[in-house]
């Protein structure tokens, strides 16, 4: 959840890291700090924003060719000064920072209280550093051989980096099951959670994988396993560019990236969808056509935003591939003990493919021979290479923390791959196979007539960002969008709301019901229109404020209304991806208008690295 970032080269650290820290914001943190050394180590941290820690340290000595950086999501202890990584040895020679969880810490520090040593903060991190450091000391040993030994002791999720003032020129990190990749420049390398903070400077990296430690020095980069083995480093090219990570005129990234779904649904769809043949092009889904098709049933597995993605990829796929579905939340997936086997097929949904508990639902998934596709965003991340096969959304990076852009690709991928099983298992005709071909098609250009709107939702988000509550609901392929709008407004407003399927609300979410509550009704036309007219009107009797999602030209639902957000009329198993943008900028308007910081929601990080 964290976001680190370190150097090694001929440049001044510092600035380089600083820039990586602030480029990493968006991951979501409480703290921050960073250790240069130079003769001897200077570390710096600070509660707060990455603007307080650059603040504080005007005037202070920051010269050096080497450090680390780090923005702390508080786990063990609270979010202040001493609990902010770096954090120090107790003999003064190692300093360290860490991302994920270290589950037996407990007992690693009390072997170490018993040997007199003190802490000076709540964090597993410092335990863990001192375990190091103690193995150091004891067995005589080099830094690279402690941190070997002591990760065959630790339980839990990491990803650590060390800088040892016994050794100026050389940084020692290690992962499992926390994302590491390593920049590769001209006698400098680049280490960082992902490529946001490397991409200005190379286009060369290798992502670690799991159990690997890896020897950084400015001109020499070493992989080895846990084992002492060395391993060949794979150097891939980045492809993506300093343009995406940066806000390009708009307010926030949130804004920009709502802005860019009619280009990043056309670039998921650009290459696959063949509408002069007539066919779907996905090589991942091709590769293993006959294990999907044949699948005993789908099992979708992911977190917050995915899941609802999930959600709606569960009606189509029954709907159009008559494959039995099941949607879990990753979370509580991989506890109950799920009965798989040989022939399902599980499908990780995630945007960062860094999400911890899919991550861990998916191996433990495949101990039990589930195949494992993976819907994802980011390439070569841990998801992407713990699965069998997948595809990629191509919505490249996202930054604001409240997903937009990647949930409307998530939703282009599931189609695609659902209609071309579909067509392959012979569950489809030809006409209706067709005419969603050309409604996905269509979609993108749907996109931006909604996006056209934004000064009306703009303005109806300022009629009803004092409410203390919405309610969100929808029927059928709309209930996962009520969700999804739920979760948008909670996540950037904080206001309480709640996504119910409207034939729900009778069976008790109807008892909030008044004329202080908003109701937003995701109702555009389709198979469950006159039902919810119907709850509509329930709402309306009751005085309540109606929110209506319309079809252009419904005059019935607009007429029963307060206020109205109006989509293009689409099939409504392709309708999700236009009504959840309303959603969406309704949230982000209600958001700004209570002057809250939209990009960064508190409490929130984006990738979620522990379980």
């Amino acid at each position: 959840m964290c976001g680190i970032v370190a150097y090694v080269g001929p440049k001044e650290a510092y600035p380089v890291i600083l820039k990586g820290l602030k480029r990493l914001e968006y991951r979501g943190y409480d703290s921050s700090g960073v250790a240069l050394l130079d003769k001897e180590l200077k570390i710096y941290k600070k509660k707060g924003k990455v603007a307080e820690l650059e603040e504080s340290l005007v005037g202070k000595d920051l010269h050096a060719h080497i450090g680390i950086g780090h923005t702390r999501w508080a786990t063990h202890g609270e979010p202040n000064d001493r609990n902010a990584h770096p954090h120090l040895s107790a003999s003064g020679k190692l300093a360290m920072i860490h991302n994920g969880i270290i589950e037996n810490y407990a007992q690693l520090k009390q072997e170490l209280l018993k040997k007199g040593y003190e802490f000076k903060s709540d964090t597993d991190t410092e335990v863990l550093l001192n375990f190091i450091d103690d193995i150091r000391e004891n067995n005589q040993c080099s830094l690279e051989e402690a941190v070997r030994i002591a990760l065959k002791r630790v339980v839990g999720a990491y990803v650590i980096i060390i800088v040892d003032q016994e050794s100026p020129d050389t940084l020692i990190a290690a992962r499992k099951g926390s994302p590491l990749v390593i920049g590769i420049g001209k006698d400098e390398h680049f280490l960082a959670s992902d490529a946001s903070p490397i991409i200005e400077y190379t286009k060369e990296v290798v992502y670690v994988n799991d159990y690997e430690l890896a020897i950084i020095k400015p001109d020499e980069l070493v992989l080895k396993n846990l084992g002492n083995e060395k391993l060949t480093p794979f150097v891939q090219k980045l492809d993506i560019e300093l343009a995406a990570i940066e806000k390009g005129g708009y307010e926030h990234f949130m804004l920009k990236e709502i802005f860019e779904q009619p280009h990043t649904i056309y670039d998921c769809l650009r290459g696959r969808l063949d509408l002069s043949n007539g066919q779907v092009k996905m090589a991942g889904v091709q590769q293993n056509i006959e294990q999907l098709k044949n699948a005993n049933r789908i099992i979708m597995v992911a977190c917050g935003t995915s899941w609802h993605a999930g959600l709606v990829a569960e009606y189509i796929f029954e709907e159009l591939c008559r494959i039995p579905v099941e949607v879990e939340y990753a979370s509580e997936f991989r506890y109950r003990n799920p009965v798989i086997h040989p022939g399902d097929v599980i499908v990780a949904i995630s945007q960062s493919g860094e999400t911890a508990d899919t991550l861990v639902a998916i191996e433990k998934a495949k101990e039990q021979g589930a195949f494992i596709f993976g819907v994802l965003n980011v390439v070569g991340s841990s998801i992407a290479r713990a699965s069998h096969s997948g595809a990629y959304t191509h919505a490249g990076p996202e930054i604001g923390v409240a997903s937009t852009k990647a949930f409307t690709a998530q939703l282009a991928v599931l189609t695609m791959i659902a209609l071309k099983l579909a067509k392959e298992k012979g569950t489809i005709d030809a006409a209706r196979y067709n005419n969603l071909l050309h409604e996905l098609h269509a979609i993108p250009e749907k996109v931006e007539v909604v996006l056209q709107q934004k000064d009306k939702i703009q303005a109806i988000a300022a009629k009803y960002s004092n409410a203390n509550d919405f309610l969100y609901l929808g029927r059928g392929y709309n209930f996962p969008v009520a969700l999804e709008g739920a979760l948008k407004t909670k996540e950037i407003s904080y206001i309480h709301a709640e996504g119910y399927p409207a034939a729900e609300m009778k069976h008790g979410p109807i008892a909030l019901v008044d004329e202080t509550l908003p109701v937003v009704f995701v109702a555009t036309k389709d198979a469950y229109h006159e039902k919810i007219v119907s709850n509509i009107q329930e709402i309306k009797a009751r005085k309540g404020k109606v929110l209506a999602v319309i079809t252009e030209g419904d005059e019935i639902i607009s007429q029963l209304s307060d206020d109205i957000m109006v989509v293009p009329e689409a099939d409504e198993i392709v309708a999700p991806m236009l009504n959840v943008i309303p959603m969406q900028l309704l949230a982000y308007y209600i958001g700004v208008s209570k002057g809250l910081d939209v990009d960064k929601p508190r409490n929130l990080a984006k990738s979620v690295t522990v379980e």
